[in-house]
This record gives structure tokens, C-alpha cells and sequence, in this order.
């Protein structure tokens, strides 16, 4: 099991991943929303912004109506971030449960 620790880490990592594409692209690509990570092996809950094509305002908390919610372990999340799996396959396989519309999953996909 990862620590809180390191879960902030792969956030602010997956944070600055997203900042690599160009400016244009991400503002066009990737709309407002509130998202959710809930990482149920540690019982915390993270909550963040995408805004202007940036992952912005990552903390502990809870959103009211997520945009997006992502469940899943604190292993996974870091399986993720170092690219051990896929989003698509980390989703087909059960290990991350996501409450979105589906043009957000296709989204979310490639940010990951």
C-alpha cells in the first residue's frame, strides 16, 4: 500500500504530465470539471480542478457533485503514474472505477 505521501507525489506528477502538452491543445481539449480520487485502501479522498486545461487546487476533501469521480487503490494510482498499466486497462479490469460521461473517460484516458 502507498503512502498519502505518495499518492500526493503521483497527483502533482500527473499534474505536470498534463502541462507538457501545449497550452492550445489542453484548453481545447480538456473542459472545466470538478474531479474526485477516492483511494479506498487508505480511506482518503482527494479533490481538484481541471481549469484552463491545467490539474489545479489538488488537496484532501471532498467535492459536493464531482464531475468525474475516480475510485480505486493507492497501488493503482501509482501503477498508473509510472505507466505499469493503462487507464483503459486499469478500467477494464475493475482495479478503477470512474463516474463520468463518456466523453470525459476518452478524455481522462489520455491524460493518463
Amino acid at each position: 500500500m502507498a503512502s498519502v505521501e505518495q499518492c500526493e507525489a503521483a497527483l502533482a506528477e500527473l499534474a505536470d504530465r498534463l502541462e507538457q502538452y501545449p497550452r492550445e491543445d489542453r484548453q481545447a481539449r480538456i473542459p472545466d470539471r470538478s474531479v474526485q480520487l477516492t483511494l479506498l485502501d487508505l480511506d482518503v479522498t482527494f479533490e481538484a480542478k481541471l481549469h484552463d486545461g491545467q490539474l489545479v487546487d489538488i488537496r484532501q476533501g471532498r467535492v459536493d457533485k464531482p464531475n468525474i469521480r475516480l475510485t480505486m487503490n493507492s497501488d493503482d494510482l501509482i501503477d498508473l503514474t509510472d505507466k505499469r498499466i493503462t487507464f483503459s486497462h486499469a478500467w477494464a479490469t475493475g482495479r478503477l472505477h470512474l463516474d463520468a460521461s463518456l466523453r470525459d473517460l476518452l478524455r481522462l484516458r489520455k491524460l493518463m
